[in-house]
């Protein structure tokens, strides 16, 4: 397994890089599109569709919505970034309340709508940020996985408080502190590197702590589902890594907020 996992790393993390930052425009846009329905093919099966032209169904249609932003140069609007902050709102509140409030959202149909203010916005968030320019697309894959990467060691060392037990045994408000913890420091670096005012700095770690939050629900969402599902990787297109789901679960909820707050110039 770790060898598997070495190799995919070793194909997927430079092709990944060159998509996200050698690409730009109609491209990247193109690019992070392929990406995003990978996921909804995934998100189908977690859904309840399993096989056959109903698992496909749902990615034709984001495709052509996908299609249709584009075409009318909504690619790099906002209020679908609004549109998906209040469906992370409802996201929260279904993993905090599960398994009680299963009713909610148990049916294919909710859960394919679901998928829809989840996937939609990470696509436009995307592009809002690589329009913004690369660095700000760095920060947040580098304030995701800064925030897996201390939650992972921290939570391990010292965590004994479970954070969700019955959507992910594993995960610790202590591993959450340690997540915080890093993705501070990379704000605080970030901004040095930018030559941040002392307000936009200040700004700048407050939407950090956030987004991290919001990476962390990200994560539990997917969890939440696939423990619904009884499967453990949303798929096996990634050897050794799961799926493109379990892969970007977290970045699905941090990049449109980033996004969206990054729209509002606070530290431009």
């Amino acid at each position: 397994m770790l060898k598997q996992r070495i190799l995919t790393a070793a194909w997927l993390l430079p092709l990944a890089l060159a998509g996200l930052f050698g690409l730009s425009g109609g491209a990247f846009a193109a690019f992070t599109a392929a990406i995003v329905l990978l996921g909804a093919w995934e998100w189908a099966n977690l859904a309840g569709l399993e096989r056959g032209g109903k698992r496909l169904a749902p990615v034709v249609g984001l495709g052509a919505l996908i299609a249709l932003f584009y075409l009318a140069d909504w690619r790099l609007a906002h209020w679908p970034l609004w549109l998906g902050a209040v469906g992370w709102l409802v996201n929260f509140t279904w993993v905090v309340g599960y398994p009680a409030r299963l009713e909610q959202w148990r049916s294919t149909t909710m859960r394919l709508v679901m998928g829809l203010w989840v996937l939609m916005p990470a696509w436009i968030g995307f592009n809002v940020l690589r329009d913004a320019g690369a660095a700000w697309l760095l920060f947040v894959l580098l304030l995701v996985w800064g925030a897996d990467i201390g939650a992972y060691f921290v939570g391990k060392s010292l965590g004994r408080r479970k954070l969700a037990p019955r959507v992910s045994p594993g995960k610790t408000w202590e591993g959450v502190a340690g997540g915080l913890a890093v993705t501070a420091l990379l704000a605080l670096a970030f901004a040095a590197w930018q030559s941040l005012s002392m307000g936009a700095t200040l700004a700048l770690l407050a939407t950090t702590a956030v987004v991290t939050l919001a990476s962390v629900v990200g994560d539990l969402l997917e969890s939440m589902l696939k423990r619904h599902r009884g499967i453990k990787d949303s798929s096996q297109l990634l050897p050794g890594h799961g799926g493109v789901l379990d892969r970007i679960d977290s970045l699905t909820a941090a990049a449109p907020l980033f996004a969206l707050v990054h729209s509002a110039g606070l530290w431009s």
